[in-house]
C-alpha cells in the first residue's frame, strides 16, 4: 500500500490546494460512497424511494394541474411526461443543493481531526443525488414507452443539461455551505428555498405560457429555467418548448456563482474549525 507523506506547515495548503486535492481523490470516492450508503442505511425500501416520490409528485401534480386547474402542457407532449421531465432533473438539483449545503456541517467531525481539502465534503456529497436520478429517468423511460414517445437525436444533449445541473446545485450549495457553518438558521432556510424554488421554476407548466409576457427577461434570470427547459427538450424533442435564449442565461449566471462561490468558500474554509 502507498503511502503519501504531508507536510502541514503555514502556507503550505494554499501553495498546494489542488494538489492535495486530487492526491485525495481516494478520500472522494469514499466520503460519496458513505453518504450514499447512509441515504438508504435501515430503510425498508432503499434505493425504491427514489422511484415512489417521482412518481407520487407526478401524480399529484398531473391531477391538480390538468385535471382541476386544466393546464395545458406543450402541444404534442403528454402531460405526465412534461411533468416528469421536470420532476426529474429538479429532483436531482435540488437534493444536490440540499447535500452540498449541509456537507460541511455534516462532516464536522472531520474538519476537527484530520487535514485535507475541504472542498471535498461538498464534491462527495453530489454522489447520493444521482441515485436517484437514475432511478427517476428509468422511470421517465418506462413511461415514455407507454405512452409509446420515442426520443430522437434530441436525446445527445442531455449530458450537456446534467453537468448544468451538477454545476449549479455546486455553485448555489457552496455558498450556503460556508454560511451554514456560523450560522445554524441557514439550515432551516435551505428546505423553504428548495420548496419555493419547485414552484417557480417550470416543472408544472411550460415556459411557452410565459414567454411573450412582460416580465419574461426578469423569468430567464432564474438559472433552472433553461437547465429543465434544455433537459426537458432534449427528452421529449422539439416538441417541448426551449429558447436557447434562457441557455445563456443559465450558462452566464452560474459560471459567475461558482466562481464566486469557490472563491468564498477558499477564503473561509480556515476558519471552519473555529466556527464549528
Amino acid at each position: 500500500m502507498k503511502v503519501q507523506e504531508v507536510e502541514i506547515k503555514a502556507g503550505r495548503s494554499e501553495r498546494h490546494y489542488w494538489r492535495d486535492l486530487w492526491r485525495n481523490r481516494e478520500l472522494l470516492y469514499i466520503l460519496s460512497m458513505r453518504d450514499v450508503s447512509v441515504r438508504y442505511k435501515q430503510t425498508a425500501l432503499g434505493a425504491a424511494w427514489g422511484l415512489i416520490r417521482p412518481l407520487t409528485t407526478m401524480l399529484i401534480m398531473v391531477f391538480v394541474f390538468s385535471k382541476v386547474a386544466k393546464l395545458q402542457g406543450d402541444p404534442g407532449v403528454p402531460y405526465p411526461l412534461m411533468v416528469l421531465g421536470g420532476i426529474t432533473i429538479w429532483t436531482f438539483f435540488s437534493t444536490a443543493f440540499t447535500q452540498v449545503s449541509n456537507s460541511v456541517t455534516l462532516n464536522s467531525n472531520l474538519v476537527t481531526k484530520v487535514y485535507f481539502p475541504r472542498l471535498i465534503m461538498p464534491l462527495s456529497s453530489i454522489a447520493v443525488s444521482f441515485i436517484d436520478f437514475l432511478v427517476s429517468l428509468g422511470l421517465f423511460i418506462i413511461l415514455a414507452a407507454w405512452y409509446r414517445f420515442m426520443p430522437d437525436w434530441h436525446l445527445l444533449f442531455v449530458p450537456l443539461f446534467m453537468i448544468l445541473a451538477v454545476l449549479a446545485s455546486f455553485a448555489f450549495g457552496l455558498f450556503f455551505a460556508v454560511v451554514n457553518v456560523r450560522f445554524r438558521d441557514i439550515g432551516q432556510l435551505i428546505p423553504f428555498i428548495v420548496q419555493v424554488g419547485f414552484y417557480a421554476c417550470p416543472i408544472a407548466y411550460s415556459s411557452r405560457l410565459v414567454a411573450g409576457e412582460r416580465w419574461y427577461s426578469i423569468y430567464m434570470l432564474n438559472p433552472m429555467v433553461g437547465i429543465i427547459d434544455g433537459f426537458r427538450w432534449s427528452l421529449l424533442g422539439g416538441k417541448a418548448y426551449f429558447n436557447p435564449q434562457s441557455l445563456v442565461y443559465s450558462v452566464a449566471i452560474v459560471l459567475i456563482c461558482l466562481l464566486l462561490s469557490v472563491y468564498f468558500f477558499r477564503k473561509r474554509e480556515n476558519s471552519f474549525v473555529d466556527d464549528i
